[in-house]
């Protein structure tokens, strides 16, 4: 099976400060991938390089077999790529209808009626009915964190070419509670695998809960390398000092600790 995103030899630095060094990374299509690794390793940096959204400083992009020239406003990728942002970047001067059905408002031809009901359909998805005409400021940090979730995965169903075939999550159930944190790790596999409205994701977590039950492989990101990849099952199993102390929450280890 070919890849859908690919990176090879990826390095990103800001200042002297090597974020990314020659990284390799597969996104196959149908997969959830969940990249982890301790704070600043430069997880959602590779997030942004796969979106488009920043360029690396060396290496190639690949999505669905085409080299990236540029970032994605400078030519469309073959296919379409959604993000769900860390810090929810919803349009504060929009109501929370109007930034989960922007693309749609935007760019298709449903009359308004049509888009509010879809709109209406993703919020109760994510848990959040009734508050389509409420503004960004009028929300909680987990409520603004999974409108941008419904925003993400809004699909066009009368013209599956507008629904996106990547989804990249940056920390989605970050800052919620146990209870809202389950609502978002069931919705994202329901999306994938009975909804099908995407199959394939790339997810940057530290939340155990999210890793587990979200990732179908897991990349463990570290001082600008990828230092180990494997199934979730392998958590478990491997013998890699970095996972080991990760999941252990060990101060002792290869892993420096900030203090």
């Amino acid at each position: 099976m070919d890849p859908i995103v690919e990176l090879r030899k990826i390095s990103k630095s800001f200042g002297n400060t090597v974020i990314l060094d020659e990284i390799d990374l597969s996104i196959y299509p149908g997969k959830a991938l969940v990249v982890i690794g301790p704070s600043g390793a430069g997880k959602s940096t590779i997030l942004r390089i796969i979106a488009g959204l920043l360029s690396p400083d060396s290496g190639e992009v690949y999505i669905a077999g085409q080299r990236r020239r540029g970032l994605i406003e400078d030519s469309p990728d073959p296919i379409a790529i959604s993000m769900v942002f860390q810090q929810s970047a919803l349009f504060d001067s929009l109501t929370v209808e109007e930034n989960v059905g922007f693309t749609l408002f935007q760019h298709s031809k449903l009359d308004r009626q049509t888009i509010r009901d879809l709109v209406t359909k993703k919020l109760a998805m994510v848990g959040l009915s009734d508050i389509g005409d409420r503004y960004p400021a009028q929300l909680s940090g987990g409520m603004r964190k999974r409108v941008s979730f419904a925003r993400a995965i809004m699909a066009n169903p009368y013209n599956p070419q507008d629904n996106p075939d990547v989804i990249l999550y940056d920390e989605p159930t970050a800052g919620l509670d146990p209870i809202a944190s389950t609502v978002i790790e069931d919705l994202v596999r329901q999306l994938q695998r009975q909804e099908q409205i995407c199959g394939t994701y790339v997810m940057v977590s530290h939340q155990e809960s999210t890793i587990r039950r979200t990732a179908d492989r897991v990349a463990f990101l570290y001082d600008g390398k990828l230092s180990w990849e494997g199934s979730v099952a392998e958590i478990d199993t491997t013998d890699n000092p970095f996972v080991q102390q990760f999941f252990s929450a060990s101060l002792q280890g290869p892993i420096r600790v900030v203090n």
